[in-house]
């Protein structure tokens, strides 16, 4: 994606404003124009960020990743994998009403060989360790797991027995 495109209209946009305000005002609006465009970009990039985390967590277990090459930002869509067992895909949980969707930050703290293991199969997996733990919690509280059983119930007998 080419953020170039939007940063002229931008200043195509100042500098049809500062044409009203006369020579004065065209000339500040010229001398702005290099130091707004490195703030539009940083913006720009900030909501792609934010877009990408949002369908993220909507997508999970994809992802949808933002990467910059050469000043340029680029998508990288991972698809959930493919219900290939014939098991139902997960549905998520609708959001009741009042439940704040925002992302939040949390402090995880791991044994290091768990670490190099995580990082590991993030590396495999051609995701950030970001992406992978999302993932691998969405999996984790989604998947159903079987009913605890109630407590002596198939673990012990007692009694006579002829």
């Amino acid at each position: 994606m080419e953020l170039g495109q939007y940063i002229d209209a931008v200043r195509h946009e100042l500098a049809l404003a500062a044409a009203a305000g006369g020579e004065d005002a065209r000339e500040l609006a010229e001398r702005l124009t290099a130091p707004l465009e490195s703030a539009l970009r940083l913006a720009l990039l900030d909501a792609l960020s934010e877009a990408a985390t949002e369908i993220t967590r909507d997508l999970a277990p994809g992802s949808v990743d933002l990467r910059l090459r050469q000043r340029e930002p680029s998508f990288v869509v991972t698809p959930p994998p493919s219900e290939a067992a014939g098991a139902p895909p997960p549905v998520a949980p609708p959001v009741a009403d009042g439940e704040d969707d925002a992302t939040v930050r949390i402090s995880l703290r791991l044994p290091e060989n768990l670490k190099t293991r995580v990082e590991q199969a993030a590396a495999r997996a051609g995701v950030s360790i970001n992406t992978w733990l999302i993932r691998t919690a969405s999996a984790a509280v989604d998947t159903p797991t079987a009913p605890p059983a109630a407590p002596g119930v198939g673990q012990r007998y007692t009694g006579w027995v002829r």
